[in-house]
């Protein structure tokens, strides 16, 4: 028995020593990343906008949409582009600042969907905003039915809430008409 402790412990004392081997930390690698460039980080997000008095308008074109309060700067814009094309395409910009490079998924949740779609900063009008198309057809624009209120987020872009209106899903049924000439978006 005293053999068996003896040999325990020339095992543990063999186990302490083998971190004695190595020596001890220092401050060089830390100094090295001291003197590396310190990379900006994201810009701070910003609070969600109060859309109690937002509404949707036709601007800019027959099938451009905005939605903002009106006589303040818009949120939101949806453009169809190639309407009457089996390859038109939806193009929804949340205006809110956007940092150089940076990408994002902006989700549209409303009516029982949730649409999740790629966006880049992109200037528009000399300011950096989140901007991405996707295929008319995809089912997830139904989000912007007019039955009930809908949402936009985008990272650090706070949560925009949109009233409901039928001119989004009007603008959606006219871009995905294929062989069908792009007919205006009425006024509300």
């Amino acid at each position: 028995m005293r053999a068996e402790r003896l040999a325990g412990m020339m095992m543990l004392g063999a186990a302490l020593a083998l971190p004695a081997c190595k020596p001890p930390p220092t401050d060089v690698g830390s100094a090295r990343a001291a003197n590396l460039p310190v990379l900006p980080g994201p810009s701070r997000p910003i609070a969600s906008p109060d859309t109690t008095d937002a509404v949707w308008a036709a601007s800019g074109g027959p099938m451009r949409l905005v939605y903002g309060v009106p006589g303040q700067p818009v949120l939101l814009a949806v453009q169809c582009d190639g309407a009457g094309t089996a390859n038109a395409r939806l193009r929804i910009t949340r205006h809110a600042p956007a940092d150089h490079g940076a990408g994002a998924l902006l989700a549209l949740i409303g009516n029982g969907w949730i649409g999740r779609f790629p966006v880049d900063a992109t200037r528009v009008r000399g300011k950096l905003v989140w901007q991405g198309a996707a295929p008319a057809s995809r089912r997830e624009w139904d989000a912007l039915k007019p039955e009930r209120e809908a949402t936009v987020t985008v990272p650090g872009a706070g949560l925009l809430r949109l009233n409901p209106s039928p001119l989004p899903m009007q603008l959606v049924e006219a871009c995905r008409k294929v062989d069908a000439p792009a007919s205006p978006i009425a006024p509300a």
